[in-house]
């Protein structure tokens, strides 16, 4: 980012874990563009009575932030959900200010993440193929790998994007049923190794309530890319059965990157070594239905015996 760049606006997302909420919080403050950059927080209001002290406790965690340009507090009165939090919340900011940087409450980050982030968003800022900036990358192979890349799929632990992108945002999951055929589906599905897909079938169900898979859809029908860092500026450490739809795992842990700068890439077309790398990723930690039940099973023990 040159000197008279101005930062993209950062939005956090917070509901009811004050721990998280700090830890991503403590991690943006050691970032060199956090004094420069305006910090704006979606406060989500309480689900049910058990949730309202955890909530409480939040909002006056983050009424007190310090060390950003600036700080917004924005509290719902009501509970709106994670997916509506963030897309009227990004829809908002962005139409405001053109760009804008995420992360909900359950994301640390690399000192270096907002200047990546930053400096991601002014070098594609007029390539209107490349319509989001991801922090994180799943842990593949990636010593063959270059610094940056492009893939269709978007990560959306710690992104950033632009209106121009933004715009096309669109959550139906009955247009999106209507208009994927078969093959649509396979590549949308990274080869049949992640059923991605199945997200849009299970909101329209109601079973789940999302809105990243929309995103990816929107980025995936305007033929768009992502961008990726071999090494993650980001690790999510919602992954303690604690937040909204994060089971408990240790399949999606990363080591944080700091080395900065890197190279960004002027290869606007999806990575075939990085796909490839996915593809592995995904297959190799798929969980069996035997392994899923054992898994059920255990913890159902182990709360009985608490």
């Amino acid at each position: 980012m040159n000197k008279f760049s101005k930062p993209a606006p950062i939005i956090l997302f917070a509901y009811n874990r004050p721990w998280h909420t700090a830890k991503t919080v403590e991690s943006l403050q050691q970032n060199n563009l956090a004094i420069k950059s305006d910090l704006i927080v979606f406060s989500d209001g309480a689900k049910n009575l058990k949730d309202i002290d955890k909530v409480f406790q939040v909002r006056k965690y983050v009424n007190g932030i310090q060390g950003f340009k600036s700080l917004k507090v924005i509290e719902q009165k009501i509970n709106i959900g994670l997916a509506a939090s963030i897309i009227n919340g990004v829809t908002e900011v962005i139409n405001k200010y053109g760009k804008v940087i995420v992360i909900e409450d359950d994301v640390v980050t690399s000192p270096n993440f907002l200047s990546f982030m930053n400096d991601a968003l002014e070098t594609y800022i007029t390539k209107e193929k490349v319509m989001h900036i991801s922090g994180y990358m799943y842990p593949v192979k990636n010593n063959c790998l270059e610094d940056t890349f492009f893939l269709k799929p978007a990560t959306c632990w710690g992104w950033a994007t632009w209106k121009r992108a933004w715009k096309f945002f669109k959550k139906d999951p009955d247009y999106l049923i209507d208009i994927f055929d078969k093959k649509m589906i396979y590549d949308f599905n990274l080869n049949g190794s992640y059923n991605y897909f199945k997200q849009v079938k299970f909101n329209k169900i109601g079973r789940i309530n999302t809105w990243a898979v929309f995103w990816y859809a929107a980025i995936f029908l305007q033929g768009g890319l992502s961008l990726h860092p071999s090494h993650s500026f980001v690790t999510n450490i919602g992954h303690d059965g604690q937040g909204v739809h994060c089971p408990e795992s240790d399949k999606y842990d990363v080591e944080l990157s700091m080395n900065y700068p890197i190279i960004f890439s002027n290869k606007i077309f999806e990575d075939k070594l990085a796909k490839r790398a996915l593809i592995e990723y995904f297959i190799k930690t798929k969980t069996s239905f035997p392994s899923k039940i054992f898994k059920r099973l255990q913890k159902l023990i182990n709360s009985y015996q608490k």
